[in-house]
């Protein structure tokens, strides 16, 4: 039966059930329940349709919502689903683990006249949840085979992205990875809680079945050259992402048991997924029963002590310089750590690591926060005379990543990269200073959302066939030029 539209008048914001806090906190499963049917029907007609859709402005891939919200409020929700996945290679993914809050949701019309938002991400997962129980989702089907070949470095969301949209186009796709599964961090970065891994592994395979091949465990550099691969492909993508942990230089940091961010997710998921962690066996990148200390406000920090919390750790602390209000990590999951236990510290920051061989406690100064800096937000300033300490058995920095050097890392010294060691690329064309080498996502731009990887790899994509369209061309206008100087 067909929904009318507008009805945030009428109906309140209703989010998905939530597992109980002891429940969820015993385990890694996701904490909300899906949708039924009957509740994503009514929560999409609380859409307000509006002529100018600030939802679909502020998402970085301009989803379609208004339109994918009426589809799924008038009950036809296979045309919602080919609306969804035509502009998000990776939608099932995006509804789980987007910070809404900050970009559709967060300036949803009706949401700021008091309504409450539209539930957008629960709908978007509602929908392609429903789209792979039924089996809609398909491979790609390739019309015509080009013999044209592109290798991707990076098995992420942007370098997925970016072979999907190319195999569409009947082009030859590799996809070269250091890991020995597909997904990078929505593999090890991101915990079962926000994004259960048989979500990404069911995504790999439909890529692999659309006829795109994976090298896993392939180190450029090591194993072959950049220089290498652009011998054997027409066209390279370099999508690796950002892995180096950020470090923090105050004393006492080379103590044991003080850990960047990614080496303790990793493991927790390496477990989580049955591989054998013998730092995790033995304990020492175990949480379980220890005085845990997490440094950082992003949503990275909030992954480490929401893990922290289900490793049973004796208590879960999250450091952070400057107030709630100033996180940038999402709101909802600073929500959520709270609601499971995490005592969060706000306006401090540490000074000392404490201890004999291993760090005992966390030497802390209280911050206020003076003038604002020059991207606008009011600076950390230290309160003289107010350090104290914080017990600590084991400390987890989450401080950021910076990208790696990849001209040493790739044997290609002549790549150029900027200030910040990210790849520099023609804003236009997405390619490097390296002819027929193009690159996207974090390694460009910087850490930042998986939904801004997906959008780098599927324009990334476009650039390439522009390339390797206008070479095409070329061989042929030489090829007969050629044949009629004869």
């Amino acid at each position: 039966m067909k929904k009318k539209m507008l009805q945030f008048v009428d109906l309140n914001q209703e989010t998905p059930v939530k597992r109980s806090t002891n429940k969820r906190k015993g385990d890694f499963n996701e904490i909300y329940n899906e949708y039924i049917t009957e509740k994503a029907s009514e929560q999409s007609s609380r859409c307000s349709q509006c002529g100018v859709p600030f939802c679909q402005i502020h998402c970085p891939l301009s989803n379609n919502i208004p339109d994918w919200l009426k589809l799924t409020a008038e009950g036809r929700l296979k045309e919602a689903y080919e609306i969804s996945q035509s502009t998000n290679n990776m939608p099932e993914v995006c509804g789980r683990i987007c910070p809404q809050d900050r970009l559709c949701e967060g300036n949803c019309v009706i949401e700021q006249s008091g309504h409450g938002t539209v539930t957008i991400g629960s709908i978007e997962k509602y929908i392609n949840d429903t789209a792979w129980d039924k089996g809609w989702v398909k491979p790609v089907k390739v019309n015509k085979e080009l013999k044209q070949s592109i290798g991707i470095i990076g098995a992420g969301p942007a370098g997925m992205a970016c072979a999907e949209e190319l195999r569409k186009s009947g082009y030859q796709v590799t996809i070269y990875d250091r890991y020995d599964r597909p997904g990078g961090l929505l593999i090890y970065g991101i915990p079962n809680f926000k994004l259960e891994k048989f979500v990404v592994e069911r995504r790999t395979q439909l890529l692999k079945d659309s006829g795109i091949k994976f090298v896993q465990n392939f180190e450029v550099g090591k194993d072959t050259s950049l220089y290498g691969l652009k011998e054997k492909h027409d066209a390279i993508l370099i999508a690796t992402g950002v892995y180096k942990a950020r470090e923090i230089d105050i004393p006492g940091h080379n103590l044991k048991n003080i850990f960047p961010a990614m080496e303790f997710l990793t493991a927790s998921n390496r477990k989580g997924l049955g591989d054998k962690v013998e730092l995790f066996d033995n304990g020492t990148l175990n949480a379980e029963g220890k005085d845990v200390v997490v440094i950082g406000g992003g949503d990275t920090a909030m992954d480490c002590v929401r893990t922290s919390v289900r490793q049973k750790a004796k208590s879960v602390k999250c450091l952070y310089r400057r107030d709630r209000e100033n996180m940038p990590g999402s709101a909802r999951e600073v929500g959520n750590a709270i609601e499971e236990g995490v005592e969060f510290i706000w306006l401090t920051s540490p000074k000392s690591f404490i201890g004999n061989s291993k760090v005992e406690a966390v030497e802390v100064n209280k911050m206020k926060l003076g003038e604002p800096d020059s991207t606008g937000r009011r600076r950390p300033v230290i309160e003289n005379g107010s350090e104290y300490k914080i017990k600590a058995d084991l400390v987890i920095k989450s401080l950021g990543f910076d990208p790696e050097n990849l001209p040493k890392l790739f044997n290609a010294d002549e790549l150029v990269v900027s200030q910040w060691g990210t790849i520099k690329i023609d804003l236009k064309t997405m390619q490097t200073n390296l002819d027929g080498v193009f690159a996207a996502g974090d390694i460009v731009r910087g850490a930042s959302l998986v939904v801004w990887a997906i959008r780098d790899g599927r324009d990334a994509a476009e650039q390439i066939e522009k390339y390797l369209k206008t070479k095409t061309n070329k061989e042929k206008w030489t090829f007969i030029h050629f044949y009629n100087s004869k």
